[in-house]
């Protein structure tokens, strides 16, 4: 599952606190916090229709993970709201739009790790792109990393952070296995997540998801709970092990860059009957109803 170039996305302009930037010249320095030390936080949103589906929620998560982080400069969800505008506009664009939202601590005034040396402001990057869904709908391969997720006594996971290393290295053993995705567990060996993806699973006709103590809380991850909740769809939220995913009738993923995609396969064991399930087919219709009935508006 490799991602595709669009040809649209030659000439982009990135916008750079405030300034709009072609991509090929578009730059930070190399004393920014995200250079020296992945001391940033982000959020991925998309574009439906000239709406950014849960653009408020996102932004509350970008904020509080730089709070967490603490972040002496935070900019308003105002300004943030008003940039992304901005670069949608630049960019003529109003559907079919991937943004990477990236806020890190801002420039040093000397390489170094010490916070107090960031004195000089943040650094607002919106990156917005002609992106569609990116995973294969026919169904998803998967592999057991060997990497695990970090639970919050060593790096907290609501913290959105920048720090992309584990899931790295996860999507390298599963390239290495020829397959779509990581499936990575906790230290204790139960689910977490997929490398950048929540995972679900189905048991008897109840949606089951594991806790979020070693994983982001989703955005997608939580829609998908509460569509779910309004359609009268049990929901199991608690501790599995890859052999609940081995004998579950389906499962899988969702995320923000992907929507909703089954996982047909899991460590060579074959997922219910080997193809994307009615729950999931179910699940994506309704997720596809709330996307474009709902959302930001960000154009008059």
């Amino acid at each position: 599952m490799l991602q595709k170039a669009d040809s649209r996305n030659a000439d982009l302009r990135v916008n750079i606190n405030g300034d709009l930037i072609h991509r090929d010249q578009a730059g930070i320095s190399p004393f920014d916090s995200a250079v020296q030390g992945g001391d940033a936080v982000w959020e991925g949103l998309r574009v439906y229709d000239g709406c950014i589906f849960r653009l408020e929620e996102h932004l509350d998560r970008l904020v509080g993970s730089a709070k967490a982080l603490a972040f002496a400069n935070i900019p308003t969800k105002d300004y943030m709201i008003a940039q992304i505008r901005k670069t949608l506009e630049a960019n003529n664009m109003r559907d079919g739009v991937h943004i990477r939202l990236t806020l890190t601590r801002g420039r040093k005034t000397t390489s170094g790790m010490d916070p107090r040396l960031n004195t000089l402001g943040y650094t607002l990057i919106v990156l917005a792109e002609w992106k569609a869904p990116v995973y294969d709908t026919g169904g998803l391969s998967m592999v057991t990393a060997s990497i695990r997720r970090f639970p919050p006594d060593c790096l907290d996971p609501k913290i959105h952070h920048n720090n992309l290393l584990p899931s790295i290295l996860a999507k390298i053993e599963a390239n290495v296995a020829g397959a779509d995705s990581a499936l990575m567990l906790d230290r204790e060996g139960f689910i977490a997540e997929a490398n950048g993806t929540h995972v679900f699973l189905v048991m008897n006709g109840t949606v089951c998801t594991p806790r979020t103590d070693a994983c982001p809380e989703g955005i997608t991850r939580d829609t998908v709970l509460s569509l779910c909740a309004r359609a009268g769809i049990p929901v199991r939220v608690e501790r599995f092990s890859t052999t609940d995913a081995y004998r579950a009738d389906e499962m899988f993923c969702t995320g923000t860059m992907g929507e909703l995609a089954g996982v047909t396969a899991l460590d060579g064991r074959v997922i219910g009957d080997g193809k994307p399930g009615p729950m999931t087919a179910r699940l994506s219709a309704l997720y596809r109803e709330e996307v474009l009935s709902t959302g930001y508006s960000m154009f008059e």
